[in-house]
């Protein structure tokens, strides 16, 4: 059996290979629009002698929220003395796990895609190439639903901390009785909400692709090899 390279690239005409550099490209956006991502939202703070004091909370990936300091050091807000303050909240596991996720699956998808266009020949002739890109394919679909769903708890848990109930809850001056607290700027969430479609969408690509990669395997073509064709009568076995 000849082992070395072929270029072909005939496979992304083909189900098999258009989907997985689909795979490919759909990992990009998943952890490319929230790995980077960086923002600030503006908490106004009305005091009761008509002045007006402001209060940036910066956030960023891998959101620890509660290594982000909303007041650095003993400041004065709405004449009160404020010491040290931080935000609530820590959504470090749910993103990194989802990075780390479409990661996985970018670096994977390259791997598939150098075999199908240049080792098409081997993955055919042997039975543990299909069979082991089958089974890491289901893993990996379950994986895409575990963590879309945790990232976008976590993101939703973020929304919540950087609002306005969150920081006031957060912030002792804001809990009093003159003193109105509101976040006037919001920082723009699109990317990280993308993040979270572009998860379930991987989800249903990679399931989809299960499909084509299933009828690589043994299991498929042993199935349809057992079945009678059409007129033909199976023969009982002699007693």
């Amino acid at each position: 059996m000849m082992t070395g390279f072929r270029l072909n690239l005939s496979p992304l005409k083909e189900p098999l290979g258009f989907v997985k550099l689909v795979e490919w490209l759909t990992a990009i956006f998943a952890f490319g629009s929230c790995s980077g991502f960086s923002g600030k939202n503006v908490m106004s703070l009305l005091c009761g002698d008509g002045r007006n004091d402001t209060l940036d909370a910066n956030f960023h990936y891998p959101f620890r929220l509660s290594a982000v300091p909303l007041i650095e050091g003993n400041a004065t807000l709405c004449n009160q003395s404020a010491t040290t303050t931080h935000m609530v909240g820590d959504s470090a596991s749910s993103v990194e796990f989802f990075v780390g996720v479409a990661v996985v699956c970018f670096l994977y998808s390259m791997v598939a895609l150098l075999v199908y266009l240049g080792y098409m020949h081997v993955y055919k002739d042997s039975d543990f190439g299909p069979i082991f890109d089958f089974l890491l394919t289901a893993v990996l679909v379950f994986l895409w639903l575990v963590c879309s769903s945790a990232w976008a708890k976590g993101l939703q848990n973020v929304k919540d901390a950087t609002d306005t109930a969150g920081i006031g809850n957060t912030l002792a001056v804001c809990r009093g009785a003159n003193v109105t607290c509101e976040v006037t700027e919001f920082a723009s969430m699109r990317p990280l909400n993308i993040s979270v479609v572009f998860g379930y969408l991987n989800m249903l690509v990679w399931a989809g692709n299960a499909w084509f990669v299933y009828k690589e395997t043994r299991w498929h073509s042993q199935k349809f090899s057992t079945q009678p064709g059409p007129g033909r009568q199976q023969v009982p076995s002699p007693i």
